[in-house]
C-alpha cells in the first residue's frame, strides 16, 4: 500500500521515495513506489502531473490493493530503451504546482459551494465533477436564479472570511457523531476536510489550507439533468480566466457594435429581427427572379420525344436550382435538368405533373455514374457531389432521356 502524502501536506510539491515495482505500459511504463505525492484520478478529481527521476508522469492510477501506479513516459532518444528507473532505487518526484492548485481551488470551493446550496436552498449535492476546464456540481432538485445567486453570495462569503481548511482523521464511529454534510460511503479511517464553522466532509481529495485560497466561486452556468440541476462552476484562476474571455468578447462586440455593453443584448435582438425581414425579402426577390428566369429558360427548351426538355448549366446554389426547375416544371409538358457551374457538381431535376418520366429516375442514373449523393420525389430530385463537368452530366442526362421515352 502506497503511503499517499498528499494525504497530510497537499502543499507539497516535491519529494522522494523508492522504487517498488516498475512494468511496461504499452509503449511506457508504470511505476509504483512506496511512498507519493502525486495525487490518482478518483472522487471526482483529476490526477496529479510532474516529473518522477527525470521522466514526465502523464497518469496516476489508484489501484483497487491500495497502491498507486505512476504512468511515465520513454526516457529520450539516446537513453537506451530502459527507463532508467529500477526497484529499490531512490526517486525525487515533483508535482506540476499550477495544476495541483488549480484542482485545490475547485475541489474545496466545491465543498464551500455545495455546504451553501444546503444552507440557503436546503438541496443536496448528489455528485461532483471537477473537469479541466470548468467544474459541475449535480443537485437532487431544480433551483430558482434567485436561489442560486443566493446561495452563490453565501459561498463567497465564507471564501472572504478567509476561514482555516483542516484535515483530520477520524474511525467511522467517531465519524457517525459528527455533522458531517454527507454520510459517508465507506467504512473504517476517514480522512475529514474542516471548513472552519461551515463544512464538514469525508474526502480524500486535495484541498487548500484557507477559504481565501479559492480566490471566487462564479456558477456560470446551469441546466435540467436527472430530474434535478446540474451547476457548473468555476474558482480562483479559473473563474479569473473566464472573466478575461467575456471582457474581450464584450470589448469586442462593443467596437463593432458601436454601443454601450448594456445595450448588447436589444441591439443583438434588433439585428436578429432585420435579419429575418431581409432573409424574407431576399426569398420574394429570389422567388420573382427564379420566374423570370425560368421563363427565359423555357424558351431554350429542346424536344426530346414529343416533350419540351429543359438541360442547363446554371451558376446557382442548390436553392437557387431548385426554385428555377419548380417554377419551370409549373408549366405542362416539361422536364428539367438544372447543373450548377461549380465542382463538384449540384443537379436539380424536376418535372410536371403530365409528364411520364421519373426526376428520382433521372438523379439516381446520374449519380450511379458521376457519383454523389442525393434523392427525392418523381416530381422533384437533387442531388450533390457529382465529379464531371456539366456538359458531361447534362449530356448524360440526354442520352438517359432519349433511351427512357424510346
Amino acid at each position: 500500500m502506497t503511503d499517499r502524502l498528499y494525504y497530510r501536506d497537499p502543499y507539497l510539491r516535491t519529494f522522494d521515495a523508492t522504487v517498488e515495482k516498475v512494468e511496461p505500459h504499452g509503449d511506457r511504463w508504470s511505476v509504483a513506489l512506496d511512498r507519493t505525492a502525486f495525487y490518482p484520478t478518483t472522487g471526482g478529481q483529476p490526477f496529479d502531473t510532474g516529473t518522477l527521476g527525470g521522466l514526465r508522469v502523464v497518469d496516476v492510477v489508484d489501484e483497487e490493493d491500495g497502491g498507486i501506479t505512476h504512468v511515465v513516459e520513454q526516457p529520450g532518444v539516446g537513453q537506451g530503451s530502459d527507463t532508467c528507473l529500477t526497484p529499490g532505487q531512490q526517486v525525487h518526484g515533483e508535482i506540476d504546482w499550477a495544476r495541483r492548485f488549480d484542482h485545490m481551488q475547485q475541489h474545496t470551493g466545491q465543498h464551500v459551494l455545495s455546504a451553501a446550496i444546503l444552507s440557503v436552498c436546503r438541496a443536496r449535492t448528489v455528485s461532483f465533477h471537477l473537469g479541466a476546464a470548468v467544474s459541475t456540481i449535480d443537485l437532487e432538485r431544480e433551483l430558482s436564479p434567485a436561489d442560486i445567486a443566493a446561495a452563490e453570495t453565501e459561498a463567497n462569503r465564507v471564501v472572504w472570511e478567509d476561514r482555516p481548511v483542516t484535515i483530520r482523521f477520524v474511525s467511522a464511529e467517531e465519524a457517525a457523531a459528527l455533522p458531517l454534510r454527507k454520510e459517508p460511503t465507506r467504512g473504517g479511517t476517514l480522512r475529514l476536510i474542516d471548513v472552519e464553522g461551515f463544512d464538514l466532509s469525508a474526502c480524500g481529495g486535495t484541498h487548500v489550507a484557507r477559504s481565501g485560497a479559492i480566490g471566487i466561486i462564479a456558477v456560470a452556468s446551469w441546466e435540467r439533468f436527472k430530474g434535478g440541476q446540474r451547476l457548473e462552476f468555476l474558482c480562483g484562476g479559473r473563474a479569473l480566466g473566464r472573466w478575461r474571455s467575456f471582457r474581450d468578447t464584450i470589448a469586442s462586440s462593443v467596437r463593432l457594435l458601436s454601443v454601450l455593453p448594456e445595450e448588447i443584448p436589444a441591439t443583438v435582438e434588433r439585428m436578429q429581427g432585420d435579419a429575418r425581414e431581409q432573409k424574407r425579402a431576399a426569398a420574394a426577390l429570389q422567388t420573382e427572379l427564379a420566374r423570370f428566369r425560368a421563363g427565359e429558360l423555357a424558351g431554350t427548351a429542346e424536344p426530346i420525344n414529343g416533350t419540351a426538355t429543359v438541360l442547363r448549366a446554371v451558376d446557382a446554389d442548390a436553392n437557387g436550382l431548385k426554385a428555377l426547375a419548380t417554377a419551370i416544371a409549373a408549366s405542362p409538358g416539361f422536364v428539367v435538368v438544372l447543373v450548377s457551374t461549380t465542382r463538384p457538381a449540384l443537379v436539380v431535376a424536376a418535372r410536371s405533373t403530365n409528364a411520364a418520366v421519373s426526376a428520382q429516375q433521372i438523379i439516381a442514373t446520374l449519380t450511379g455514374r458521376f457519383g454523389g449523393r442525393g434523392g427525392g420525389k418523381p416530381e422533384l430530385a437533387q442531388a450533390g457531389g457529382l465529379g464531371a463537368p456539366p456538359d458531361e452530366i447534362l449530356a448524360a442526362a440526354r442520352a438517359m432521356l432519349f433511351e427512357t421515352r424510346a
